[in-house]
């Protein structure tokens, strides 16, 4: 029990840091700066603020398309390494077909604590096939995964920008493998 207790302990400190570090570069991020170009607004988000926003410089080509099923279709269009020690993927899900499709719930992985938080991106996963390892979507202190959530369903033609994060693979791995269950895998390659 002590052992249970201790790695969920350490785990919570963990995501307490990175959540730390996040605020801390947020922070950073939002002073200053050049005035010379104006500022744009960000566009509101159907998840109450759970969606990425389009950072300058990158691109909305996807850099890799996942196929789901029922006519999903995954776009990943950016994977940047971040100071902060972890990987952001971004892209949007987009329901390619001519129905109305309900997001299957194994997109949220089968782990507990992130099952207690609804529908998310949480089973989403990176594999480092070089070093022979997974890399699993972090997580808040409360356990709540750091993805996009509170999406159930998309309308023919419609997308959702999404985002999922990751620990960062050591700097010299650059390309990994995308996986999200239910969706093809397809390799990607991280950029920063």
């Amino acid at each position: 029990m002590s052992i249970r207790f201790t790695a969920k302990a350490r785990r919570g400190m963990v995501a307490l840091t990175i959540a730390a570090g996040l605020a801390v570069g947020v922070a950073g991020c939002s002073g200053g700066g050049d005035d010379k170009k104006p500022q744009t607004p960000a566009s509101a988000s159907r998840t109450g603020g759970s969606d990425p926003s389009t950072q300058e410089g990158e691109s909305d080509e996807p850099i890799a398309e996942l196929k789901g099923s029922s006519g999903l279709l995954l776009q990943i269009t950016s994977a940047t390494r971040d100071a902060g020690g972890f990987v952001t993927v971004n892209g949007n899900l987009k329901n390619d077909g001519s129905k109305r499709i309900t997001i299957p719930p194994a997109v949220r992985g089968d782990e507990t604590e992130i099952l207690r938080h609804g529908m998310s991106l949480g089973g989403a996963t990176l594999v480092d096939a070089a070093s022979k390892k997974r890399y699993y979507v972090l997580r808040d202190t409360d356990g709540r995964p750091l993805t996009t959530t509170g999406f159930s369903s998309l309308q023919p033609g419609e997308s959702l920008a999404i985002f999922v994060q990751f620990p960062a693979p050591p700097t010299k791995t650059t390309e990994v493998t995308f996986q999200l269950p239910t969706f093809a895998s397809a390799p990607i390659q991280i950029s920063g």
